[in-house]
């Protein structure tokens, strides 16, 4: 059988209108969604990756592919955005959450880098200053009286005269 250019150009055409009709059957995923990408933004990845859910980048993770399906669902069914996160939080724990809440123990996760920089400020601002109060000025030499200075002068007179 002899093939020639047109008959693999119409093979190719029909090919490419078979995987057109095919992908505009499906619905529209839920990651498209802007709500989606926010939801999923806010969830780590549950593989030990330690990456936001929407950017997994591990190679076959099934973890993430799971977890996104869930928020697909979610979202389609128009949950509320607190009963999403909540109902990710009952199956996996606080850890599945991007940022902590800010209730309870988990608020001083917000509050303690603000009290380390306060302090560390104040405990620099203190080191510079005792250093400051410790370094004396000496001074450049012996200290002249004005007596010996007028000898002196009177001294070298004598000597560049002669």
């Amino acid at each position: 059988m002899k093939v020639t250019t047109k008959t693999l150009s119409f093979g190719l055409i029909l090919a490419l209108a078979l995987a057109l009709a095919q992908f505009g059957s499906l619905p529209l995923s839920a990651q498209q969604t802007d709500r989606a990408k926010r939801l999923g933004g806010k969830l780590i990845c549950m593989c030990n990756c330690n990456q936001i859910l929407t950017a997994c980048n591990h190679v076959g993770c099934t973890v993430s592919s799971t977890m996104l399906k869930e928020l697909d669902q979610r979202v389609s069914r128009n949950d509320s955005d607190d009963l999403t996160l909540q109902s990710f939080v009952q199956e996996y724990g606080e850890k599945v959450l991007a940022e902590p809440s800010s209730k309870g123990f988990n608020s001083l996760a917000w509050y303690i880098p603000g009290i380390a920089f306060v302090l560390g400020l104040g405990l620099v601002t203190l080191v510079i200053s005792s250093w400051r109060r410790r370094i004396a000025v000496a001074p450049a030499g012996p200290q002249v009286s004005p007596e010996m200075l007028a000898r002196a002068r009177q001294q070298a007179d004598r000597e560049t005269e002669e």
